[in-house]
C-alpha cells in the first residue's frame, strides 16, 4: 500500500532519510519534496466511464483520440447468440454490430433474459470483422455509430499508439 499513508508491518512506522541527506559522491539524495515530508493525500481522479465518454464525444466535448483511449480500456457489453461471436445487424447501409456501455443499456435493447459477453474496447477493435462497423447504445440518448471506415481509423490509431 505505497503512497497511501498506511502503516506497514502491523502498525510499525518506517523512517525515511531526509531528502537533503548527502549521498556518496556528493549528490543530494531523494527527490524534490522529499520522502520525509507528509503530503496531503488525494485520490487519483478516475477516468470517465464509457457512457460519459460517449456523451462527451457526441456533444463535441471530447476529441476522437481521447474517446478512443477511454474506449480501449472500457468494458463493452455485446449481445450474443447460441454460437460464439458478434451478432450483426444487416438491415443497415453497412453491417453493424450493436454494443453497449452497460448491462442496463444492453437490457434496454435486447431484453432482460438476453445472452451477452463482455470484452474491452481494444478487443473489439482487434476482433471486429473487416467491413463491419459498430453502434454503441442503440436505444440510448447518445447513440453513436462507427462505420467500417471509422473502425479502420481506430485500428490505425491503436497501431500507431502501440508501435509508433
Amino acid at each position: 500500500m505505497y503512497g497511501y499513508g498506511q502503516p506497514m508491518d502491523g502498525g510499525a512506522s518506517q523512517q525515511y532519510a531526509s531528502s537533503q541527506e548527502q549521498m556518496p559522491g556528493g549528490m543530494a539524495g531523494g527527490m524534490a519534496g522529499g520522502y520525509g515530508q507528509q503530503q496531503p493525500l488525494y485520490p487519483e481522479p478516475s477516468p470517465p466511464s464509457l457512457a460519459d465518454a460517449v456523451r462527451a464525444f457526441t456533444t463535441g466535448q471530447m476529441s476522437a483520440e481521447d474517446f478512443q483511449q477511454i474506449f480501449a480500456t472500457s468494458k463493452v457489453y455485446c449481445p450474443r447468440g447460441d454460437t460464439p461471436g458478434f451478432l450483426a445487424l444487416h438491415n443497415t447501409q453497412q453491417p453493424v454490430i450493436p454494443m453497449f456501455t452497460s448491462l442496463k443499456e444492453l437490457r434496454r435493447y435486447a431484453g432482460k433474459e438476453s445472452k451477452y459477453f463482455v470484452i474491452t474496447g481494444a478487443e473489439v477493435i482487434d476482433l471486429l470483422p473487416t467491413g463491419y462497423g459498430f453502434v454503441l447504445d442503440m436505444e440510448g440518448e447518445h447513440r453513436i455509430v462507427f462505420d467500417a471506415k471509422a473502425v479502420e481509423q481506430m485500428v490505425d490509431f491503436a497501431m500507431r499508439r502501440m508501435y509508433g
